[in-house]
């Protein structure tokens, strides 16, 4: 199993400024059994919102500072990833052990069909 965090602003296409991953794309995470959750700046109860919004139902939400906690609350995942649009993002990714990859490089790929 894979556990997806996503960040918002820059990443997903509801985020602000708007990113390339789809809502679809999620869902499709979702679907092939993937845990889907977000990372972001945003506070937990606005990362809720638009994820309701968006009739999209993750499995966590989380500040990205705090990935480290998602993956010792949930230890057997198969592989940790983390899409976003900053170095930043990327910090926070490797200091969690998760993989990184940049929002526009899911467009070409679905980083969570690599195990």
């Amino acid at each position: 199993m894979v556990l997806v965090s996503f960040d918002i602003d820059g990443t997903m296409t509801f985020g602000d400024p708007p990113g390339t991953v789809t809502t679809d794309m999620v869902r499709k995470a979702k679907q092939l059994g993937c845990i889907i959750g977000s990372a972001s700046d945003r506070p937990i109860s606005n990362q809720q919102l638009l994820w309701d919004t968006h009739e999209v139902e993750v499995d966590f939400i989380t500040l990205k500072h705090n990935l480290t906690d998602i993956r010792e609350r949930m230890p057997d995942a198969e592989r940790y990833l983390h899409i976003g649009d900053t170095d930043v993002d990327h910090h926070f990714a490797k200091l969690a052990g998760f993989d990184f990859c940049f929002g526009h490089e899911v467009v070409e790929q679905e980083p969570w069909l690599m195990v």
